[in-house]
């Protein structure tokens, strides 16, 4: 079992980085004792040498899941900032939340291809209006569908079906990818401040 913990100190001051390096020691002191595996995917550095403005993190382990979750929210680190002097704030906000990293990969294979023979009109002369040489192809698991008529042959049609099929199924996986990582990054500006679902302290 494993699932992905991104933690931000969003758009909040260098105060927040700092803050966020310290929740994430805690967090992964917590998983220690509770037998729970954590590893740091990916980390942003903060402004200041030691902080950090995100850091994702992968959860590992029986009860990860159950973990992630005790640490999910609003969290607050409570202590005075190490770059100001005299009194002041001492509650500083990061957000920590589930993120898919799951990457859907469409597997392409020839046998889930339904090949069509068609005949199409327009130019090309006789032949080619007579004759079944073009393909509509469509791919079962995904619905995508393509015909083909360039060429005059239903051979060399049937290859260009196949070879638009795979581009089409490719360019789809790259899109989801990309959105993906939208939806992640959109976690940086989700950082609620107050009523925070977790308070640590040094």
């Amino acid at each position: 079992m494993s699932v992905h913990l991104m933690m931000s100190a969003g758009r909040g001051p260098r105060e927040c980085s700092w803050a966020l390096a310290r929740l994430a020691r805690r967090l992964e002191s917590d998983a220690t004792r509770r037998k729970v595996v954590t590893r740091r995917v990916e980390t942003v550095a903060g402004e200041r040498p030691g902080t950090f403005r995100s850091i994702l993190l992968q959860i590992s382990g029986a009860g990860a899941e159950e973990f992630a979750v005790s640490w999910t929210g609003t969290l607050c680190w409570q202590a005075p900032s190490p770059y100001r002097a005299g009194p002041g704030r001492k509650n500083w906000y990061v957000t920590a939340q589930p993120c898919d990293m799951s990457q859907v990969r469409t597997v392409f294979d020839e046998r889930d291809v339904d090949m069509v023979p068609c005949r199409t009109g327009g130019p090309g002369g006789q032949h080619r209006n007579k004759a079944s040489t073009a393909v509509r192809a469509t791919h079962r698991p995904t619905g995508t569908v393509v015909v083909v008529d360039t060429e005059r042959q239903f051979t060399l049609n049937r290859a260009i079906a196949l070879r638009l099929i795979r581009e089409r199924l490719e360019a789809g996986d790259a899109a989801a990818g990309r959105q993906a990582e939208t939806t992640r990054w959109r976690i940086h500006d989700d950082l609620i401040r107050g009523d925070p679902t977790r308070t640590e302290r040094p």
